[in-house]
């Protein structure tokens, strides 16, 4: 494994067009929450689309090693974290040294596919409160964890950064955490979401029924 390396909240990892010549393995820092970083695309108006989140174990940079292209996105710490970075030669040739690895990266790829597929098709069958409810949902089972009156989303989310994971304007993804919030389903701080009534919630996303 490559050396670790810190980083810290804010800072920029990997910047869209630059060329690929490192892939990223992010590593928690020691503490309870995870390592999480953000993959932001920009658009040549200056408008920005939130693609995902990625937390601690998860690959950063595969696809443009794989395809050898310029990254595709920018790459931005939510929070203080560690990153191992892998010389793109030493994280190919280790693919082709164990071909196993590959159909683990591929279930990887399949499943951010299925979120990006799954995100598409919110966006065309349901407003933007039952989107954020969706979103909010599966991260709270995925990467979320109980603390004393609810569940912890894991992550650290602005509002608006949470409204662009559901492809909603600023002020309409704030109005929408504003009605769930209200309904008594989730409650927010700084950085933070905690899922208060999680069956409500998912009542409330139509998921489960």
């Amino acid at each position: 494994m490559a050396p670790e390396q810190r980083v810290n909240a804010g800072q920029t990892l990997m910047a869209q067009g630059a060329s690929t010549d490192q892939v990223l393995v992010l590593r928690a820092q020691g503490s309870r929450s995870p390592a999480c970083v953000k993959v932001v695309g920009c658009l040549e108006n200056g408008a920005e689309v939130l693609y995902g989140i990625r937390v601690s174990g998860d690959l950063v940079g595969e696809l443009a090693a794989i395809r050898e292209t310029n990254r595709s996105a920018t790459v931005i710490a939510c929070t203080d974290g560690a990153v191992h970075r892998l010389p793109k030669e030493r994280f190919l040739g280790f693919l082709d040294r164990h071909p196993e690895a590959w159909r683990v990266l591929a279930t990887m790829l399949g499943d951010r596919l299925d979120w990006a597929n799954q995100r598409r098709l919110d966006f065309a069958g349901f407003p933007v409160e039952q989107r954020v409810a969706r979103v909010a949902v599966l991260l709270a089972e995925r990467h979320g964890y109980p603390i004393g009156d609810g569940i912890d989303l894991g992550i650290e989310l602005t509002q608006e950064e949470l409204g662009k994971l559901v492809g909603a304007a600023r002020e309409s993804a704030v109005k929408a955490v504003r009605q769930l919030r209200d309904a008594g389903l989730i409650r927010t701080g700084y950085r933070r979401i905690v899922v208060a009534d999680l069956a409500g919630l998912k009542a409330c996303a139509m998921i489960g029924r």
